[in-house]
């Protein structure tokens, strides 16, 4: 045949065929990533209680079914209809039930806690609480339910009688709730003892944190809303750990040993009650203590461990005691460099270094009923992975995902079998089922919910960091119809902060799905993981120290070099957007390396250091009385007049995290420097704009930066 012919027949199948695809709109790519595009998963797995049995959720989450490790075929359980008819409850999901046994679930229906019997079809109330009450916490034998109402601490016991706690009419002294901005692993503020002798709580002192005003539009006339908001260098609140004691009906308080702004965290019981361990930590976050308390006095016993650095120390994680009879426990610690795991006993001898590897520890999953197996989760040698590994108290690891990717696993009781379910580049979700051997058996494999459709692919590269040192990731994610003879606009998306990664091998790579749809808008997407982000160890991370946006925007420079060294790409026409840090770098950027990019927008950016909050800001830019010349220099307000490309700014209005100021400060400069920007408010939208209006948000976004970069 003519090659012509061919080359001609061979265009036009794939014409065809292309016609045939459907095509992602961006209210699918916004809103329908984890749904209509969600893989096929076992929803819900869990491992019934002393069995081998275990179950998961179908039917959108209305009906559970079970199997177990002899027998995999399934079996309906029960179904919500079951349960509401039982209990004349109106529960809608199985979300969030939990095993108590064999037999029994404990049921949540609006705050009122039933148990259900899967055998009888019969159930009974156990705990109702009020229509006030929050951060409900029940203790181990799901009877004593702790909660707060406003600023103060209480608890149903066991005969329903509502107990107080705490008792303040002063509403800046608050108890049972998270504190320290949720930092240093903090995500409650409420802790049962593992025999409920006590219920220990943090409180926080923000009498002399700032109010931080906030505009309600939606009261006439508009109603000003108060939030405590303490900024870099400002008066921080004063923390301290609770301990009330069930028989005696007393509290006893922990405050910092030093400073009353220090921090108290990784609050954890010992099993046998007598000692709290509670981490404390300069108000400069450079000097940490791992100290022991008496749980019944609130005396100070012991600090088992101390750890200082010039840039910060970290404590993210609780004390781990892998056996329920000893007070021995595993602390992790990336004073080595990377999290690693350590064995201890609480009279403060290092029994063991159980790890010693040159990657990141991530969460200790739990133990083996022995107590001689820790499994947790950690990147492996490839940083984009999440694996999950095994250690015995001598130090031996083992490797129990077998297969590159991000892995989720469930341990059963017994410790002899493992579920996993995972992605990776090429798989959407698989879930395996391993035995204590490690063997494996596939239970289910979902098919590519993408087939069918218009979608383009993501190249996973490194390149050098601009130091030379290391590697960082990218990701360049292109149409399905790329034609590398073509020349391509791009946008770069960028965070570059701390305690995130873009980049992960996963299904779509980390990738959101509006990306894929903007390549098929005719544009490349390009993501890379600079120094300063996160899983790649300490001093890949604090490379940013004290000069946030230096190093972060050499690295992106380097991915600027990068694209621009590709054939298929149009250097004039690049486009930068991030929300966040990643607006602080968009900013950055579009103000310091003004040649670079011909479009930016910026979402709830940081703008000027000095205004974001203390536990943070601190960690990573000290205060401005210490480093003056860090923030000047990284201030974006210093450099609007270097603005040449295009810059549209977004905040939600009711932002508290990164307030409004930020961006209102900016425009300002703007005005004063007569130069001419795009601002665009989201009424009543905190940090991150949700919702449907978030279509409304990347329409904006997208928008903009397609208008503007032709």
């Amino acid at each position: 045949m003519n090659k012509k012919i061919v080359l001609i027949f061979s265009f036009f199948i794939a014409i065809t065929t292309q016609a045939q695809l459907k095509k992602i709109t961006l209210e699918d790519g916004v809103l329908q990533q984890g749904r209509k595009f969600g893989a096929d998963r076992m929803t819900g797995f869990q491992w019934i209680p002393n069995t081998n049995n275990y179950v998961y959720y179908t039917d959108v989450w209305t009906k559970m079914v079970s199997a177990s490790t002899t027998d995999k075929t399934t079996k309906e359980l029960v179904t919500l209809s079951d349960i509401n008819t039982a209990l004349a409850t109106k529960i809608k999901n199985f979300f969030g039930m939990e095993w108590l046994d064999a037999n029994t679930l404990l049921v949540n229906d609006g705050g009122k806690f039933y148990r259900y019997n899967i055998v009888s079809k019969s159930g009974n109330l156990v705990q109702e609480s009020t229509e006030t009450s929050e951060n409900q916490t029940f203790d181990s034998s799901k009877e004593n339910l702790a909660f707060t109402e406003g600023n103060n601490l209480y608890f149903f016991n066991k005969n329903k009688q509502k107990i107080a706690v705490t008792s303040n009419t002063d509403k800046n002294i608050v108890s049972g709730q998270t504190i320290s901005r949720n930092e240093f692993g903090i995500s409650g503020g409420i802790f049962w003892s593992p025999k409920s002798s006590y219920l220990a709580f943090y409180q926080k002192d923000e009498t002399n944190v700032a109010d931080y005003p906030l505009l309600d539009i939606n009261e006439t006339p508009g109603k000003l809303e108060n939030i405590k908001y303490p900024m870099i260098g400002q008066p921080s609140e004063k923390p301290r750990v609770g301990i009330y004691n069930l028989a005696t009906q007393k509290t006893v308080f922990i405050s910092p040993r030093n400073n009353p702004e220090d921090y108290v965290t990784n609050l954890a019981f010992t099993p046998d009650e007598k000692f709290v361990l509670i981490a404390e930590l300069n108000r400069g976050q450079n000097d940490m203590s791992l100290n022991v308390y008496d749980a019944s006095t609130g005396a100070f016993v012991r600090t088992i461990l101390n750890e200082k650095s010039s840039k910060w120390v970290e404590p993210e994680h609780p004390a781990f005691f892998p056996n329920s009879k000893s007070n021995n426990f595993v602390w992790i610690s990336e004073k080595d460099g990377y999290n690693n795991l350590y064995y201890y006993s609480i009279d403060g001898k290092l029994i063991k270094q159980l790890t010693a590897n040159t990657f990141v520890a991530r969460q200790i999953i739990s133990a083996n009923p022995a107590g001689t197996e820790i499994y947790f989760k950690a990147t492996g040698p490839n940083p984009t992975n999440m694996l999950v590994y095994k250690v015995d108290l001598k130090g031996k690891q083992t490797l129990i995902t077998k297969d590159e990717g991000v892995h989720n696993v469930v341990i059963s009781s017994d410790g002899n079998w493992f579920f996993d379910e995972y992605s990776n580049h090429s798989t959407p979700s698989k879930s395996l089922l391993y035995d204590k051997k490690l063997k494996a058996i596939t239970l289910l494999e979902s098919k590519n919910k993408y087939e069918g459709y218009q979608i383009g692919t993501a190249d996973i590269k490194t390149i050098k960091s601009a130091d030379g040192t290391t590697d960082l990731y990218t990701r360049l994610i292109k149409p399905s119809n790329f034609d590398p003879t073509k020349k391509y606009p791009v946008l770069v998306y960028v965070y570059g902060g701390p305690h995130a990664q873009m980049i992960t091998n996963s299904y779509l790579d980390g990738a959101n799905l509006w990306m894929y749809w903007m390549a098929e808008q005719g544009y490349l997407v390009f993501t890379l993981d600079n120094r300063g982000s996160d899983n790649r160890g300490y001093a890949f991370e604090s490379a940013i120290h004290g000069r946030l946006g230096v190093n972060e925007m050499d690295d992106q420079l380097k991915g600027v070099e990068y694209l621009k060294s590709l054939p298929y790409v149009d250097g004039n026409r690049l486009a930068v957007h991030g929300w966040s840090y990643g607006g602080f770098m968009t900013t950055s950027l579009m103000l310091r390396k003004p040649d670079t990019f011909k479009v930016g927008v910026a979402g709830g950016p940081v703008t000027d250091w000095k205004w974001y909050e203390v536990m943070y800001g601190e960690r990573y830019m000290d205060t401005p009385a210490e480093n003056q010349k860090g923030f000047d220099e990284a201030s974006t307000l210093n450099y609007v007049k270097d603005l040449k490309g295009k810059l549209l700014l977004i905040h939600g209005t009711s932002d508290d995290v990164v307030v409004m100021q930020h961006n209102l400060a900016l425009v300002k400069k703007f005005v004063e420097a007569q130069k001419q920007v795009d601002f665009f408010p989201y009424p009543m939208h905190k940090h991150n704009v949700i919702g449907k209006d978030r279509v409304h948000l990347m329409e904006k976004v997208l928008n903009y930066v397609i208008e503007n970069n032709k």
